[in-house]
Formats: C-alpha cells, sequence, structure tokens
C-alpha cells in the first residue's frame, strides 16, 4: 500500500511563530516573552544580589558557550583555508551595534565589553554619533535621547519639537544639552521587547574618545546619520569627525548623506578610514541628491567616487516575499564588488522575524549571506555579535560533508514542519536537502481508503476546513478528542486534496 502526502496549493496561508537560537527570545502571536540566559523573565530576579551580578553571570555563561562551540567545531575542521569570496579574500567582520546591544543598552560600556569578550577578535564597535549643545561627539543609537535613556525623568518638562528630515519631531535632543548636562543620565534598553533588567544600572553616556579610550576596540566605526540636522541647528558634524580623528583611530565612517561623505573625502586615506555609504529604505529620498536610494543603488560607480563601501538592509540582498520565505538573491555584492566597494549588510538580530528558510536559527541567516557559493559580503552589522563571529570563525566553509562528532541519527518532525505545512511536499524536501535521516509520516485515512500523510486527524489543525464549504459536517468523538472536530474519515480523497494547508 502506498502512502500519499498533501502539496501546499501557492495560496497556502501561514500561522507565525518564532522561536530564535543564540541569546534570543521567544515570540508567539508577535508578542516577545522576555528571557535572560534560558529563564523566563517571570522569574523573581530580585533573589538575585542585583542586576549587575546577573550580567557578570550572563557574561561568563556566554563565554563558556562561545569557547564550547569553537572548540567542538574547530575540532570538526572547519575549512579555514578557503578563499572567502569577500572583496579583499579575507573573512568578512563582525560590526557590533552599539556593542552587545541585543542584551545591554545600547552604546553602554557593557555592552561593548562584552562585544570584546565573546565576539571575533577583530570585531568592530559601532557608534552612532550624535552631537551636543557644546559640540562634544556621544555614542547614542538615535537622534532623540527619550527612547534609550532616562532623560525624560531627569528633565521633565524639556521636550523640544524639530524638523527631522522634514518630518515634525517630538522628544528630547542632544543638541539641548551640554556634555556636563548628560552626566547623569542613565542609558536603558531602547527596545521594549528586549529585557528592561539592565535598566537604571548606572551606565553612562559615553564619549567617541572615553569609549575608544576605556574599551579599546580592535576596530571602530563612527555612524553619521543626521549631519543635515545638525548643520541645520550650527553643530559641525565634519569638524567633529575630522577633530576626533586626530586623537582616535577611527576604522570606517559611514553616513546616508551624499554631502557628509564628499565634504570629508578627501582628508581620509582608505588605506587607514574607509568611508561606506549608507543606504536607507528603497523608497526613501537622499537629501543631496534628492534622489531615492533605491535609484542610487544602480548608479554605483558614482558612489566609488566618494566612498570606500556601502552598507545595505538585509534584504537589498537577500529579499523575502510577504510570506517571509525567501526569493533569489540579487547581484548586488557582485555588482558593488566589479567597482571594488566593499559590501556591509545591516539589520540582523536574534529577536526578530527572519524568513521561514532559515528554520529560525539566526547561524545559518548568517552563513547565507558570507558562505552561499556565489557571494560574501564584507562584514554585517548586528545586535548580537556572538552569533555572526561563530558563524564566521567555527561554521562557514563546513559544508555538507562536516564530519560528525556524535553518532546520531535525526527523524523529522512532519518534515520541515517549521518551515514548511506539515507534511507536504515542500516539508519534506526541505527536511531531506537539510540532511535528515529519517523523514515521518503520521497516518491518517481518508473516507474511501486512501492513506495519507498528515499531523493531526482533526483537520480543522492545519487546514482551512473550519472555514471551508465542509464546515457543517463537524462531529464530536469523545474516545478521540475533547470537543468537535472535522475528521479525515468523514472526507474522501478527492475533496481533502482541495483543503488549503496552514502552519500549525
Amino acid at each position: 500500500m502506498s502512502y500519499t502526502y498533501m502539496t501546499t496549493p501557492p495560496n497556502a496561508t501561514h500561522s507565525f511563530c518564532s522561536l530564535s537560537l543564540s541569546l534570543s527570545k521567544e515570540e508567539k502571536s508577535r508578542t516577545f516573552i522576555k528571557r535572560i540566559g534560558g529563564a523566563p523573565a517571570e522569574l523573581n530576579l530580585s533573589e538575585m544580589c542585583n542586576t549587575r551580578a546577573l550580567g557578570l553571570l550572563l557574561v561568563s555563561a556566554l563565554v563558556v558557550l562561545h569557547c564550547g562551540v569553537i572548540a567542538q567545531v574547530s575540532a570538526q575542521g572547519s575549512n579555514a583555508t578557503s578563499r572567502w569570496q569577500t572583496l579583499t579574500g579575507d573573512p568578512p567582520f563582525v560590526v557590533a551595534r552599539g556593542g552587545f546591544s541585543g542584551i545591554f543598552p545600547d552604546s553602554s560600556s557593557i555592552a561593548y565589553s562584552l562585544t570584546l569578550i565573546t565576539s571575533a577578535p577583530s570585531v568592530i564597535l559601532w557608534c552612532d554619533v550624535q552631537l551636543t549643545k557644546d559640540e562634544a561627539g556621544i555614542c547614542f543609537p538615535d537622534l532623540k535621547l527619550d527612547n534609550a535613556s532616562n532623560i525624560a525623568q531627569i528633565f521633565k518638562t524639556q521636550q523640544k519639537n524639530y524638523l527631522v528630515n522634514g518630518v515634525p519631531t517630538p522628544g528630547w535632543f542632544s543638541i539641548d544639552y551640554t556634555l556636563n548636562d548628560l552626566s547623569n543620565i542613565i542609558l536603558n534598553q531602547g527596545v521594549y521587547s528586549r529585557t528592561d533588567k539592565f535598566d537604571g544600572n548606572g551606565f553612562q553616556i559615553l564619549t567617541v574618545q572615553d569609549m575608544a579610550r576605556q574599551i579599546k576596540p580592535p576596530g571602530l566605526w563612527l555612524n553619521i546619520q543626521h549631519d543635515a540636522f545638525y548643520a541645520q541647528h550650527n553643530l559641525s558634524m565634519r569638524s567633529f569627525v575630522l577633530s576626533v580623528s586626530r586623537s582616535v583611530v577611527v576604522n570606517y565612517i559611514s553616513s546616508p548623506e551624499v554631502n557628509f561623505l564628499r565634504s570629508i573625502a578627501a582628508r581620509f586615506r582608505p588605506s587607514m578610514t574607509k568611508l561606506v555609504f549608507r543606504f536607507l529604505g528603497k523608497s526613501e529620498i537622499e537629501p543631496t541628491t534628492n534622489q531615492t536610494y533605491g535609484s542610487l543603488l544602480k548608479n554605483l560607480t558614482f558612489i566609488k567616487t566618494f566612498a570606500s563601501g556601502i552598507l545595505v538592509p538585509k534584504d537589498y540582498i537577500w529579499p523575502v516575499d510577504e510570506s517571509l520565505y525567501l526569493l533569489p538573491h540579487t547581484t548586488i555584492v557582485l555588482d558593488a564588488h566589479k567597482e571594488r566597494l566593499e559590501v556591509f549588510a545591516s539589520n540582523f538580530a536574534n529577536d526578530i522575524p527572519i524568513s521561514f528558510n532559515y528554520s529560525y536559527d539566526p547561524l545559518t541567516e548568517y552563513l547565507s549571506f558570507i558562505d552561499n557559493g556565489d557571494f560574501s559580503v564584507d562584514g554585517v552589522l548586528s545586535d548580537f555579535p556572538l552569533t555572526p563571529s561563530a558563524a564566521v570563525d567555527c561554521f562557514a566553509h563546513l559544508g555538507k560533508n562536516a564530519s560528525k562528532s556524535a553518532n546520531l541519527l535525526v527523524i523529522s518532525k512532519n518534515g520541515a514542519s517549521g518551515d514548511y505545512p506539515s507534511c507536504t511536499n515542500l516539508a519534506y524536501q526541505k527536511a531531506i536537502s537539510d540532511g535528515v535521516d529519517f523523514i515521518d509520516c503520521p497516518v491518517q485515512m481518508s473516507k474511501d481508503g486512501v492513506p495519507f500523510c498528515l499531523s493531526f486527524i482533526n483537520l480543522i489543525n492545519s487546514t482551512n476546513a473550519a472555514q471551508s464549504k465542509f464546515n457543517s459536517i463537524t462531529t464530536t468523538i469523545p474516545e478521540i478528542m475533547a470537543g468537535s472536530g472535522i475528521f479525515s474519515f468523514s472526507l474522501i480523497w478527492d475533496e481533502i486534496q482541495t483543503l488549503i494547508r496552514k502552519l500549525n
């Protein structure tokens, strides 16, 4: 007797539930459940000494995790001699956005320090530069200070409203405060879906010079996001960058504004400091040229006249469709490399939804950008630098023939049912391509005696049966389940084939 599995119609719907790996969060129905070191947020953390102690404990756990992963994978023989498909042939860089900002407050000393402990030796620390009223340059993730600090509680009545790229924007801005005014401001986690357990721990705002002196980063990247805004308020980001570069080694300077990069291009040697043009959304307007970033992408020869590289959102390279499945990669990396431009990809984080093709594994996502056989980006910008560090140092170039460290068999659960609707041809094909040893088949029976693979005997659980013309034939069978359902043996095989599959 042969068994049948159901195919997935093109208009199949998918419910979404994400469990990201490697220091990420659990997401159910698009609502984040905060976790710290694997423990649910409901844990009474007040029983611990304090959150600084928790931070030290977390750092220790991460060090053990990273070292253990490297030791195990290195023993398997990652092909370190393989030539990378980057512009230079060197391994891609890991750029830590605000340090380990996925856990600690962005741009805090502890976020930067944790990065150096857990990441690749060549890691580059990213600093979003903002200017104060007295022209000091600080590392802070946003033009507005109120989202990632307690400034709104300290200066309660001092909210202002400014035009930012032509849009009225209320908030607390660095241009209204001297560096001394900000000395008592404490950094907080600015992404509200992430843990706030490290807020209020006295992490002060750092100047660019303080960060370089205290942290001593292997590489430093300054991002200048709003030069035009500061110029409107008689503050010169150009003067600051030129001044700070005399006392601090700056490896990369990026900006989404053409004018700013062109104004400093002649003052920096690419062998010391590389200028990177940052692309925003394809439909957004670049203020200097009045062109969209999407149109500028078609003129990389122009970008090369003032920059050594480009920084693009990751979906510029690997776009996804509306159902979060990968589309074919673009040629942007290859095109930029032909122009001798380095390519850096941004918007990486372990705790946001990613394509189903990656099976909820951020490590797999990084590998698709650095080790896909066609190209490699020259670096990735991440809130969780441990993960891309492991991808570069440990897992790249292993391929399908890497030796196993343990003799075990892998059995699928309804095929790759986390990526595609269970027990469909797509799910089984993905499981096989992923290297599964055995695929499974939960056998159900139709009314006319056709056995087929389906995860539940109740068709409502994994198909649109409840919304179909068969919704009137629900029955209750206590011996099978509590409540009513539309069971496989209530429909003939031809009727079952008309149903649309969905992710469980």
